[in-house]
């Protein structure tokens, strides 16, 4: 058989629960990666960075670049002291700090005085085939951008190489704009690996009509959950982006939202490919197991035609076998008791009629088509 790696793996993060926990309360899980801070400041101009492991690093930079826009990017969030810091340093409220320890939300888009805050999942395959689902959260005040993601992968490579460049509105549109320009990115990546699916869904798909094999309905059903995945990412990630372009908030300008209607185009466009595709990974499910039940028919029916050959047959021999005496004690004959079992060339007689009977059968069902396609 052809072998097929379609099989996606997971990784299984259990979430955390504390009943009856204070609201607000920054609970850091404790597989969480020690933050790794990043500091673009910029604008039309000029671009400066920084890097380094906590508060300093931050305002170092802001306190040298005061007429910039600044983009903090912290990869990891196991230092709650960090996360305090960022909190007193910025305003931000309790709650929000929580859901960004929290890794496991939905993408929101939430307003509040003087800044907003955004979250979103970020899903890809690893060099290891396992589906890895993180949480993006992002806030925009003033002239800042922070944004927190769980591991240290590089994922948003495009938008740094973009703002290097300092071509478009990636310097001039805003801490807004980084904010579009990341959520635009996510989506992205939807697509790269909704075509990685794609190509998997095809590979199922064509093994199911070559070689039909109970793994493929195994794989079929691992694809349609890694689509119900990405379902609940889209989802709720449509209309985070349909708040942003409906809010008021002078952190969302209006050409952001412009940018931003793009990205709901395309949010809706990652949804309707992860509906077909789960209609596909249904479909093949369902038609494996139609294949699987016209197998079982068509061996019954081959069972079928064995059996009712052999019935009859059967049933001469039975009556032939039951050897009645064809003579009592005094040698009289008894009426009745099978007078064929005396009879010269019986046996044979009785195979050739058992064989003519068969051969009747087998010419009936012939006519009726019943030999076809066994």
């Amino acid at each position: 058989m052809k072998s097929y790696s379609g099989r996606v793996h997971y990784k299984h993060k259990r979430r955390k629960y504390e009943v009856g926990s204070q609201p607000g309360t920054i609970d850091i899980p404790e597989d969480a990666k020690k933050p790794k801070i990043e500091v673009y400041s910029f604008n039309d101009k000029d671009l400066q960075t920084s890097k380094g492991t906590n508060m300093e690093t931050i305002t170092k930079q802001m306190a040298k670049c005061k007429d910039h826009t600044h983009w903090i990017k912290i990869n990891g969030l196991g230092d709650v002291q960090l996360m305090e810091d960022i909190g007193t340093f910025l305003g931000i409220n309790h709650l929000v700090l929580e859901d960004i320890v929290n890794t496991h939300q939905r993408p929101k888009f939430d307003e509040y005085e003087g800044y907003v805050f955004a979250t979103s999942r970020i899903l890809y395959l690893d060099k290891n085939n396992e589906l890895t689902n993180c949480q993006f959260s992002g806030i925009v005040k003033d002239n800042i951008f922070i944004s927190f993601e769980e591991d240290y992968s590089d994922y948003f490579a495009a938008v740094k190489t973009r703002l290097k460049a300092g071509k478009g509105l990636i310097r001039t549109g805003g801490p807004g704009f980084i904010l579009y320009s990341l959520t635009d990115t996510i989506l992205d990546n939807y697509f790269v690996l909704l075509a990685q699916l794609g190509d998997r869904i095809d590979e199922t798909e064509d093994l199911l009509y070559d070689h039909p094999d109970k793994r493929i309905m195994f794989d079929a059903q691992q694809l349609k959950r890694t689509l119900i995945v990405i379902r609940r990412a889209c989802w709720p990630e449509r209309d985070k982006i349909n708040d942003m372009i409906r809010s008021e908030n002078p952190e969302i300008n209006k050409d952001t939202k412009i940018y931003l209607r793009d990205a709901y185009d395309h949010c809706i466009q990652a949804m309707d490919m992860v509906e077909s595709y789960k209609e596909v990974t249904s479909s093949i499910i369902d038609l494996y197991l139609s294949m699987v039940s016209n197998r079982m028919n068509e061996i019954m029916k081959v069972l079928t035609i064995i059996s009712v050959i052999f019935i009859p047959l059967t049933f001469i021999a039975g009556i032939y076998g039951m050897n009645f005496s064809r003579e009592d004690a005094h040698g009289r004959l008894i009426p009745d008791n099978m007078p064929e079992l005396y009879a010269h060339h019986g046996y044979v007689y009785t195979l050739i009629g058992m064989l003519a009977l068969a051969v009747v059968q087998l010419f009936v069902f012939w006519r009726k088509g019943w030999f076809n396609k066994l």
